[in-house]
C-alpha cells in the first residue's frame, strides 16, 4: 500500500505529540476561567497558524468573555469539511487536577487529555500531515474550536448552524471510547430547575399550618428517579439539591433541584416532560403547595444517518489499511457539537480524537501511541477523499 511519507511518519512524531498535549492541558482552560480560556486560545491560535495558507480568526461569542477560534483553508475547494473541536474544559482554575502525571510509557493521566485537548493535538497533526499530501488541495475545510462546549455551547451554537450550510460533512474530534470505537448518535441533553414551594411555620404548631417544601420536593424527585425504567432512551440525573435553611425548627418553604435529562429520540422530549408535569400534579393539587418544573433541551439528540455510514465504512477501511486494531462505532449517552451539526442538517463522524477514559474526573488518562495513529486515520481518510479513492455520499 503506498501511503504519502507524512503519514507514515505520523508514529515517529509520538514524542512530540506528547510534549504538546501536556504543555496544552497544562494550561487550564476551565469553561468559566476566562483568562485560562484566552491563553489557551493564544496558544491554539499560533499553532494552527502555522498550517500553510490558513485563514486564522477568533469569533467573540455573545454574552461571554470567550473566543472561539475559526481556521479555514481553501474555501473555494471541490470538496468542504467542518472539523469540530472544544478547547475548554470540566476542570476551573481551582480545581486541584491541573497537572499531567505519565503513569505508564503508553498512559498519560492528566486535564482534559482525553476531552479534548487530546482532541485537538490530533486533529492539528492529521491536518499537519494531510496539507503534505499531493492532491491536499481538492479538499477545503473550517475548524472551529470553542470555548463553551462543557457548558452546553450556547455562545458557539449559533456558529454550527451557520458553517452546516456551508459544508458538506463534519468531522467531530471527541475522544473514542476505551476500546478504540467511534460514535454513530448521542443523546440529546437538557437542564431543568425544579422548585418546590410550600409554606414557612414553626415545626411545633399545634395545628400544623407548615407545608415543607423539601418534602414536597423529595416525593417528586423520587418518582422522577424512576422515570428511565418507564422511558428506556430516557437518562435523568439529579445533579444537585438546596432548601430549607439553618434552623430546624422552621418549616422550610422553599426547596430546589436540579436535573440533567437525555433523550434518545427528539419524540421523547414531549414524553418526559409530559411525565414530569404528570409527577408535579398531585402535589400542585395540595393546599399551600407549589411545584414546576422549568428549563429546556439545549442539544438536540445526534441520531446515525446513512452519510455518516458511508464514512464510517471507509474509516474502517483506513485503519485496516494500517493496520491498526479493528474497531466498531456505538451510541453514546453524553452530548457534544456533534449534536449540533446534526440538528443544522449536517452528518458528521464523531469520536475521532484519542483513545481514553475517566472523562470529567481526576482519573482522566489518554493512550499516547493513539494520538499518532488517529492522527493517521483523519489524514489517511482526508487524501483518500482528496485523490477520488472515497466519494462523499449525496445528503438530502
Amino acid at each position: 500500500m503506498n501511503l504519502p511519507s507524512s503519514i507514515t511518519a505520523l508514529p515517529q512524531r509520538s514524542d512530540e505529540l506528547c510534549d504538546l498535549l501536556i504543555r496544552w492541558s497544562g494550561q487550564n482552560s476551565g469553561s468559566a476561567n476566562f483568562a485560562g480560556l484566552a491563553a489557551m486560545l493564544g496558544q491554539l491560535q499560533a499553532a494552527f497558524a502555522q498550517l500553510p495558507g490558513a485563514q486564522v480568526e477568533t469569533v467573540v461569542l455573545p454574552d461571554t468573555f470567550a473566543k472561539a477560534l475559526r481556521v479555514r483553508m481553501r474555501p473555494a475547494a471541490p470538496i468542504q469539511l467542518f472539523l469540530s473541536g472544544h478547547y475548554d474544559t470540566v476542570y476551573g482554575a481551582d480545581d486541584p487536577f491541573q497537572r499531567c502525571t505519565l503513569l505508564t510509557s503508553e498512559k498519560l493521566r492528566g486535564p482534559g487529555v482525553t476531552d479534548m485537548k487530546g482532541g485537538l493535538v490530533v486533529m492539528l497533526a492529521a491536518l499537519q500531515a494531510f496539507e503534505q499530501t499531493p492532491q491536499a488541495a481538492q479538499i477545503g475545510y473550517e475548524v472551529l474550536l470553542n470555548p463553551d462546549e462543557e457548558i452546553g455551547s450556547f455562545g458557539a451554537g449559533p456558529l454550527y448552524v451557520e458553517a452546516a450550510s456551508r459544508h458538506r460533512f463534519g468531522l467531530v474530534f471527541e475522544p473514542a471510547r476505551p476500546n478504540g470505537d467511534l460514535v454513530h448518535s448521542r443523546k440529546g441533553t437538557g437542564n431543568f430547575t425544579v422548585t418546590a414551594r410550600g409554606r414557612s411555620a414553626h415545626a411545633a404548631a399545634a395545628n400544623r399550618p407548615g407545608r415543607n417544601a423539601i418534602a414536597a420536593l423529595a416525593e417528586f424527585l423520587v418518582a422522577a428517579n424512576r422515570l428511565p425504567e418507564e422511558l428506556p432512551g430516557v437518562l435523568l440525573n439529579i445533579g444537585h439539591i438546596r432548601g430549607g435553611g439553618p434552623a430546624t425548627n422552621v418549616v422550610p418553604d422553599f426547596a430546589e433541584a436540579l436535573l440533567d435529562l437525555r433523550i434518545t429520540h427528539p419524540g421523547e422530549r414531549d414524553a418526559v416532560l409530559t411525565q414530569l408535569r404528570e409527577l408535579a400534579a398531585p402535589i400542585n393539587a395540595r393546599e399551600g403547595y407549589r411545584l414546576e418544573v422549568t428549563g429546556s433541551f439545549n442539544r438536540p439528540p445526534m441520531e446515525r444517518s446513512p452519510a455518516a455510514e458511508a464514512v464510517f465504512a471507509a474509516w474502517q477501511q483506513c485503519g485496516r489499511d494500517l493496520g491498526l486494531a479493528p474497531f466498531s462505532w456505538v451510541h453514546a449517552g453524553g452530548g457534544s457539537d456533534g449534536n449540533n451539526l446534526s440538528a443544522a442538517g449536517l452528518a458528521c463522524l464523531d469520536g475521532l480524537g484519542p483513545i481514553g477514559d475517566r472523562l470529567h474526573s481526576p482519573e482522566e488518562w489518554v493512550h499516547l501511541p493513539s494520538l499518532a495513529t488517529r492522527a493517521q486515520l483523519t489524514a489517511l481518510f482526508l487524501h483518500r477523499l482528496a485523490a477520488g479513492v472515497f466519494v462523499l455520499p449525496s445528503q438530502p
